[in-house]
């Protein structure tokens, strides 16, 4: 019985959710701006005031790998573009980049596919 193949997350190609818009400062530091849907969202509003948008301020590093998702690199690419970027203070880069990855993931600011599917046009 064959293995199943494991994913490894450096394999897969983050894309920014268009869902979201975003913007940056004078410095170069990426502002997202997340807008709250659904019903909860129009109850916390109405009720009790909750912004509709949340604007979430990203850091240096942050702003690096966001402004370098451009729908077609793997994570591991940018790895490789973040520790040039940043040499020793990238470091622990793979832990911290599959962290904050998985954390944009969770909150829907990005979409995932995996790197064969990119390659072969979308189709799996």
């Amino acid at each position: 019985m064959p293995l199943k193949k494991s994913r490894n997350y450096l394999d897969f190609v983050p894309a920014i959710n268009p869902r979201n818009t975003w913007s940056q400062d004078g410095e170069g530091r990426v502002t997202i701006h997340m807008v709250h849907r659904g019903f909860y969202a129009a109850v916390a509003q109405k009720f009790f005031h909750a912004p509709r948008v949340s604007h979430i301020a990203l850091d240096e590093y942050g702003s690096f790998i966001w402004k370098s998702i451009d729908g077609s690199k793997s994570v591991g690419v940018l790895a490789l573009e973040f520790r040039e970027r940043f040499g020793e203070d990238a470091e622990p880069l793979y832990e911290r980049l599959v962290k904050y990855m998985q954390i944009l993931y969770n909150n829907k600011f990005i979409l995932l596919t995996s790197e064969e599917k990119t390659k072969a046009g979308g189709r799996a």
